[in-house]
């Protein structure tokens, strides 16, 4: 019955015992590294991993931590019904992976950084520290509970299992991996969680083609219904999609995502050399390259099969983000086991994700608001309290899941977050890293301003959508289905236009085709670059930096960039006698100092 509509098999036995396996497997390795390093438990082991993390398993949980269940569900989808212009994403991961690699890391590396946010107390003032890990709290806890949306949309789908109980039961494990384990438990987990995500991709590609007479057939149906059409020129910024949305602000969103964002900057921090940090960086690259091909090719094997008989239009389905569940429970029913592997490949990536972002969120929180009042903390003390918080954001998160099922796209709206809040927090960073001249003052003035254009254009998005003008949404039809269900459509014609998934509002008023119609992709660039114009003007009327002398440390250097590291044999930093040899082919790692020396103290404390 495949492409041609109606009510589809559920779970049998034997894919709730492959689900299961994976997910036990899959937890197993994690709490085995947390009991491995049961007698160093300390704030760092807990929170860093350690220091002896390499470039590839570190490279795995970067590429897993945000190519999660919001990935395996969303952008099938979004080849299915906008083609694969989502796919250019592949260059702003290559310029995203080089500018980290070669300006925000070395950076980081040099002043002992931790959280990531102990640059904005160096370079400008505690509160605008505070304020920026404040922002990253909101966008982590928002972003999670899409994150466990999504899979729990999938399993509510295939499984017919209650939605808000596999929401409230995914929070819950989740809550469990990352309070027993640490970062060192979710970076290898994420390892064996990434491998499985490929793999319930290659499930669907595989037998699509062997229903579908193989690749080639996939390829020219999708060209056929227009899927193929990649390079849109056009410069209009409302436009969702095209060549220069993509790739200029596609760049800059996914530089905000991994350059300032706790949860990747603590996982490259802890590699044992900076030369280990920056390669896992490209390695990463790599798998994201991997993850959106297959991804996208999923959803022209989607297509290819649902050609004449769209699924949402004939009302099997009321989400897009439950397209790629019921394909592959109309698909790969005939071969039990199968679609429990592309359940925990969904589930796999909420749990890499979800257990990647408390362990940052109780990072930050320990890092930037705990430590610097409570200094006489214990070893045990300091644990439990890392437990207690991991248990809070788990339930946080569950909650922020129901803010995030009105929300629309999954992966939409995922990205929308990171760029209405990353965005103006880049532009900070960059003023401060490029421009000595700028303040307290400026910075926290231009960060306000860029948040409050992106928090406007992004609500405001979201009140009132854009037209499929803008979206270009690309026809489907129900000709070919033998039924239609939930929606009457009774007189399916080839290539109708899709079903408008959000309702607009009564009334539309005139800023909703401008403003409000900006793609979703530059969110990130106007956020960076009004924070950056504004901040430098406001710093330059309230006197620069004239009164107050500033570390060299803080800035860029020309050493840093690839150019001119690569023609450097040695580089001393002002503050330390670490030479280039230590930084890039040592074992230790200067960004714990700051936990080694804690933790002296803290056991010097407990003896007395």
């Amino acid at each position: 019955m495949a492409g041609t509509g109606g009510q589809v098999p559920t779970f049998s036995v034997w894919d709730y015992v492959v689900f299961a396996g994976i997910i036990l497997g899959a937890s197993g390795i994690g709490l085995f590294q947390a009991l491995r390093s049961r007698k160093e438990t300390n704030t760092a082991e807990f929170l860093l991993g350690g220091r002896q993390m390499t470039a590839v398993p570190v490279a795995m949980s970067l590429t897993a931590s945000f190519m999660s269940g919001i990935t395996v569900i969303g952008t099938p989808a979004e080849a299915y019904r906008f083609g694969v212009a989502f796919w250019l994403f592949a260059f702003a991961y290559t310029i995203m992976s080089a500018i980290t690699a070669e300006i925000f890391v070395p950076l980081f590396y040099r002043l002992n950084i931790t959280s990531a946010y102990e640059y904005l107390e160096m370079r400008f003032s505690r509160p605008i520290r505070l304020i920026g890990t404040s922002m990253y709290i909101v966008q982590t806890a928002l972003y999670t509970g899409l994150v466990i949306y999504a899979p729990a949309l999938a399993l509510n789908q295939i499984t017919g299992l209650d939605l808000w109980g596999v929401l409230v039961a995914t929070g819950a494990v989740c809550i469990i991996y990352c309070t027993l384990g640490g970062l060192k438990a979710v970076i290898w987990t994420d390892v064996l969680q990434m491998v499985i995500m490929l793999a319930g991709f290659i499930a669907v590609i595989a037998r699509g083609a062997i229903l579908q007479g193989g690749l080639t057939r996939i390829w020219e149906d999708a060209g056929q219904g227009g899927r193929l059409n990649a390079f849109d020129f056009d410069p209009d910024p409302m436009k969702r999609h095209t060549f220069w949305t993509i790739v200029i602000g596609g760049s800059i969103m996914w530089t905000s995502i991994y350059s300032i964002n706790q949860s990747q900057v603590q996982r490259y921090i802890s590699c044992k050399t900076l030369t280990h940090a920056k390669m896992s960086l490209y390695v990463n690259m790599l798998g994201l390259w991997a993850t959106v091909s297959l991804a996208m090719f999923s959803g022209l094997t989607m297509f290819s099969i649902y050609k004449n008989c769209d699924p949402l239009s004939n009302g099997d389905i009321s989400t897009p983000d439950q397209l790629l569940p019921y394909l592959v429970m109309d698909i790969l029913a005939d071969y039990p086991g199968v679609p429990g592997l592309f359940v925990a490949a969904a589930y796999s990536g909420t749990l890499s994700t979800v257990s990647s972002s408390i362990n940052a969120l109780v990072a930050v929180t320990v890092e930037d608001f705990i430590f610097p009042i409570c200094k006489n903390l214990t070893e045990r003390q300091i644990t439990w309290m890392n437990m207690g918080l991991s248990v809070f954001y788990g339930a946080l998160c569950i909650g922020m899941a129901g803010v995030a099922s009105a929300m629309g796209s999954v992966l939409q709206a995922a990205l929308s977050i990171f760029g209405m809040i990353s965005g103006p927090l880049l532009g900070l960073y960059l003023l401060g890293m490029f421009f000595r001249t700028t303040n307290s003052v400026g910075g926290l003035v231009g960060m306000i301003i860029g948040l409050v254009l992106t928090l406007w254009v992004g609500i405001g998005g979201q009140i009132y959508p854009p037209t499929d003008e803008k979206t270009n949404p690309l026809p489907v039809s129900t000709a070919g289905c033998n039924n239609t269900i939930g929606q009457n459509y009774t007189t399916a014609t080839p290539w109708t236009s899709p079903v408008t998934l959000t309702q607009p509002p009564d009334y539309r008023p005139p800023i909703a085709d401008s403003w409000y119609s900006l793609s979703y992709v530059y969110f990130s660039l106007l956020g960076m670059l009004t924070t950056m114009v504004s901040g430098l003007f406001m710093s330059i009327i309230t006197g620069g930096c004239k009164q107050k002398k500033l570390n060299s440390n803080l800035f860029v250097r020309k050493k840093d960039l690839i150019c001119f590291s690569c023609c450097s044999n040695s580089e001393v930093s002002d503050d330390t006698e670490k030479t280039a040899t230590d930084l890039h082919m040592g074992v230790d790692n200067s960004a714990f100092t700051d936990f080694d020396v804690m933790s002296k103290e803290i056991e010097k404390n407990t003896k007395l």
